[in-house]
């Protein structure tokens, strides 16, 4: 497929330009889909995606989509981010996921003095990976964070990054250092890609097509610069993609939505046609069959509609400065994690109409899509034991409420 990205360059060497549109972005992103499917075995096969694929993605400017307009950048909305998103999941969910995690330079960046995140990311299409939970340790030093050798895991992306990121808790005189609310302080260290060793470990049951490896530092330990560390609390930019701790979160729900409207897509297709043997009806007529596509779809609308309203009433309430309730932050979570949810029970549900045929893995996508959301459904934001954290918000219960995105 011959994809015309709205843009001369997949790697823009100045930080200046005129920026690409939301809307350029998606339609750039949907006219990767079909691209992308006949290229998810090549990816599924070689457990990464391919440079084929990531140049496709980032000539289409894909990568660049929450880089800051200020920079000439498109600064995308976190409902556009989970529109673009979904696209290329609709094509394979292993490119989805890897764009979830990849464009997060842009958001990065606003976490960093501005002139210091410039120089970290000359380019609009930089690629950004790595592991924000805090198990490393990085010890003060006069002007920055000595870093301890520790094993990060969930580097997606890890074969085609520009930068990694790795969570520590900082450490001052050989103990944690506490913040205000007397827990220990989580940075956020970032580092350019060749001052990590990329441990081959993704072995694993679906999105295999990630890469998303171990990782660790070379060496016992290494120096990163104070100024390219950060914490989500402590913005450097204005604006509502900044002003809440849980911005690199909010995206990830265009990755299970988008997964399961391709399947439901494909099913329809060929059931249509599909003949139920050996009594020769079609399965189009099978009323079983008829309420089971009705049910997925009530299923993803439902799903799809609570992300959406959720996102955008945060987004408003964030533009204008507005405090968010407990509410809204529960919201914004609960929709997340029901869209995880309701996208692996639709493809359950898709897989078991369609019936024997789903299990041959080179025959259609239901055998991936069901591995795919199976594995989505174990990150924290996928999985049932995040209720706990957000009913702990809703009812007042701090002593439970320990997720520091929520």
């Amino acid at each position: 497929m011959n994809v015309q990205p709205k843009t001369v360059s997949s790697d823009i060497q100045s930080q200046e330009g005129k920026p690409l549109s939301s809307g350029e972005i998606w339609e750039n992103a949907k006219a990767l889909r079909d691209f992308l499917k006949s290229k998810s075995d090549d990816i599924e096969n070689a457990r990464r995606l391919t440079p084929e694929v990531v140049t496709a993605m980032k000539d289409a400017g894909l990568f660049r989509m929450i880089m800051p307009k200020i920079w000439g950048g498109p600064e995308l909305s976190s409902m556009e981010q989970v529109e673009v998103i979904e696209e290329i999941s609709r094509g394979d969910a292993s490119a989805g996921w890897c764009l979830m995690i990849g464009c997060d330079s842009g958001l990065y960046s606003g976490f960093m003095e501005d002139s210091v995140a410039r120089e970290l990311y000359p380019r609009l299409d930089m690629v950004q990976a790595g592991w924000v939970y805090p198990v490393g340790q990085a010890h003060e030093t006069g002007d920055g964070y000595t870093v301890k050798k520790a094993q990060w895991a969930f580097c997606s992306g890890s074969t085609h990054t520009d930068r990694i990121a790795a969570g520590c808790i900082v450490f001052k005189d050989g103990a944690p250092k506490l913040n205000e609310a007397r827990l220990p302080e989580w940075r956020i260290m970032v580092a350019p890609v060749d001052q990590w060793e990329i441990q081959d470990t993704w072995h694993t049951t679906g999105l295999c097509g990630t890469a998303s490896n171990d990782y660790t530092i070379k060496g016992e330990e290494m120096f990163v610069p104070r100024e390219h560390s950060f914490t989500f609390k402590e913005p450097h930019r204005e604006g509502p993609l900044w002003n809440a701790p849980d911005a690199l979160l909010r995206k990830m729900s265009g990755i299970p939505l988008g997964t399961a409207r391709a399947a439901i897509d494909f099913a329809t297709d060929i059931l249509k046609d599909k003949v139920e043997k050996p009594s020769g009806t079609p399965y189009k007529a099978i009323p079983r069959v008829q309420t089971a596509v009705a049910e997925a779809e009530m299923m993803l609308g439902a799903a799809r509609s609570y992300v959406f309203s959720s996102l955008e009433t945060q987004w408003r309430k964030l533009a204008r400065g507005e405090a968010l309730t407990e509410k809204d932050r529960a919201d914004v979570w609960m929709s997340r994690l029901n869209a995880f949810q309701s996208a692996r029970s639709v493809v359950q549900l898709i897989y078991d109409t369609v019936g024997g045929s789903a299990i041959y893995a080179q025959k259609g996508p239901f055998d991936r899509a069901m591995r795919d959301t199976m594995t989505m459904c174990q990150h924290i934001a996928g999985q049932r034991k995040g209720a706990e954290a957000v009913g702990a918000l809703l009812l007042g219960d701090e002593t439970t409420h320990k997720i520091q995105l929520l």
